[in-house]
């Protein structure tokens, strides 16, 4: 029988990730969830057998939201940008995905799978190979993932507030000491560190060349009937 309590697996998943993107993956246990949720590590168990298992309910969790819309009429290139941006802001809601998604078995869970699929289906519709599709599509999720790994002009997360602009100013000053005329470019883009990056500029940036790369790749191939 379920323990009696209204604990639910969301429940336990959403304070999962609350732990992961502030601390690590390292920082979630049964122990520390169990605690913070006030119930029992049993309570838990019933939900998830083991941490591993947990991750992948965190994964299948967060990608909920990441699939392909079902009209027909949809052209490809909408659908599969759709999906990049729905998987970019789930990793910007949740830093400790992109490492989820590294250390636990992805392919066993609902969600990814059927994001997979969906994407597969896109990018046949696009005249790729079904190989050839898969290549892409692990080419767009490890992409997303390097965007938001990989923040241009943006302190670590870990930095506190209130040293951002010394943060910035240490970026200044070192690119300005570089030589002017061996790295002119390098020296010039001292001056965008006056402020930090607009980021909503530069994660539309970044899904335009993704998805604007495999519409050009797409445009020489003959179009799925």
């Amino acid at each position: 029988m379920p323990p009696k309590t209204s604990l639910t697996r969301t429940a336990v998943a959403e304070r999962a990730l609350r732990i992961g993107d502030s601390e690590g993956l390292d920082a979630i246990t049964i122990r520390r969830l169990a605690t913070e949720l006030g119930v029992t590590p049993m309570a838990l168990y019933w939900h998830f057998k083991n941490k591993d298992e947990l991750l992948l309910g965190l994964i299948d969790h967060v990608l909920a939201d990441v699939r392909a819309g079902r009209a027909a009429s949809d052209p490809w290139p909408d659908q599969l940008r759709a999906m990049v941006a729905a998987l970019v802001r789930a990793m910007r809601a949740h830093p400790c995905l992109p490492d989820l998604l590294h250390a636990a078995d992805k392919k066993s869970v609902e969600s990814f799978t059927r994001a997979t699929d969906d994407a597969l289906g896109l990018l046949e519709r696009a005249g790729f190979a079904l190989d050839e599709a898969y290549w892409v599509a692990t080419y767009l999720l490890h992409s997303a993932i390097g965007l938001v790994q990989g923040q241009p002009g943006c302190p670590p997360l870990q930095l506190p507030p209130d040293q951002i602009q010394e943060w910035l100013r240490t970026q200044r000053v070192h690119l300005q000491s570089l030589s002017a005329e061996r790295y002119p470019q390098m020296v010039r883009l001292a001056e965008t560190y006056h402020t930090l990056p607009d980021l909503d500029r530069y994660y539309a940036f970044g899904i335009d060349l993704l998805i604007g790369a495999v519409e050009k790749m797409a445009a020489s191939r003959p179009v799925a009937s």
